[in-house]
Parts: C-alpha cells; sequence; structure tokens
C-alpha cells in the first residue's frame, strides 16, 4: 500500500485499493457531469503500480482484470428503478440520476437503465451486461461464451467492444478500451 500511494498521480486518481489474502486489487473510475469511465491518468497510474508490484516480487494476472456494468432495458426507467433500487440498498448516481443505479459503498456492480423505445421484438432476455477486460484477454472471453453455447450478435464495434448473448438473448458485451479516446 504504501509503495503505491508515494506513486506520482495517486492523489488526482483516487484508487480504490482491495487489499485479501490472495492479492491486491486496484480499482480506477472518475465520475463527473460529463463523463464515467477510466482516464490516461488511471492508465498511466495503472502501469506504474504494476512496475511498483514487479519490483516488490508480485506479478499480474491480467486474466483476473474486468468491471461490470449491468444493463436493464427498461421502456420506463422511472418505473422500474425505484424497485432495483429498493432491492438493491443503491443510490442514484449522481450525474445521471435518471438512469444510473450504484453501490453507495462503491463495492457493488452498477446499474444503467438503457431506455428502450418498446420490448424487444425479438423475444430475447432484457439484461445486457458489460463486461471490461484487458483487451489481450477479449479473444479468450468470447472464445469460452461461443463455446458455453453462446452465439456473436455484434463485432462490428470490435476492438472497443463485441456483444454475445445466452440461448435466452440475455446480453453479455466484452469491452476493452482500445480503440476508444
Amino acid at each position: 500500500m504504501q509503495a503505491i500511494s508515494e506513486l506520482p498521480g495517486f492523489d488526482e486518481n483516487r484508487p480504490e485499493v482491495d487489499l485479501r489474502h490472495d492479492g491486491v486489487t486496484v480499482r480506477m473510475l472518475k465520475i463527473a457531469e460529463d463523463y464515467a469511465g477510466m482516464t490516461r491518468g488511471h492508465v498511466e497510474l495503472a502501469r506504474r503500480i504494476s512496475a511498483a508490484a514487479r519490483k516488490l516480487g508480485f506479478s499480474a494476472d491480467p486474466s483476473a482484470v474486468q468491471s461490470l456494468l449491468v444493463i436493464p432495458g427498461a421502456t420506463d426507467r422511472a418505473k422500474v428503478m425505484p424497485f432495483w433500487r429498493a432491492v438493491l440498498g443503491y443510490e442514484p448516481r449522481r450525474d445521471s440520476p435518471a438512469e444510473d443505479l450504484v453501490d453507495p459503498h462503491g463495492r457493488a456492480v452498477p446499474f444503467w437503465f438503457e431506455q428502450m423505445k418498446e420490448p424487444r421484438a425479438d423475444g430475447g432476455g432484457a439484461i445486457h451486461i458489460a463486461i471490461w477486460v484487458p483487451y489481450e484477454q477479449a479473444e479468450a472471453r468470447i472464445a469460452a461464451g461461443l463455446a458455453a453455447g453462446g452465439r456473436m450478435v455484434r463485432d462490428q464495434f470490435a476492438p472497443s467492444w463485441w456483444t454475445l448473448a445466452d440461448a435466452a438473448g440475455n446480453e453479455a458485451d466484452i469491452a476493452t478500451t482500445k480503440g476508444r479516446d
């Protein structure tokens, strides 16, 4: 922890450090009025953290890196969000209270409610999960999903993300930072 806190960029990027018996996870996320996600500063600090860990004899496991976002679809978000807020114990996100719910403790998966004009015509499920992984891990995740009975729905946004679906039509994006500004 001391090595991380002494790195340039620590104070302005405000990483969350999860220390457990089997490893350390560092999470960084910016939530502002016009942006939610990782910044270039986060990526640079992550590289510094990895280098500091290597100097201390630790190795990174890129296959363990991921970030999740649950995306329920709703034709009327105002009607469904109170239910999810109640059952999850979540709060509206400050910068987007009409479409996002977040864990007030910052530990659990956020929910973004996708505004749908009408229910899905294809009869597919209404859940859409975004799974953020390092670009180098995306191909393996996609292959595993397809091998487990999934199907490719969209790949035109690759390498930023690929959308797969399960047998019921519920979708999962395998998302990376590659190809994004």
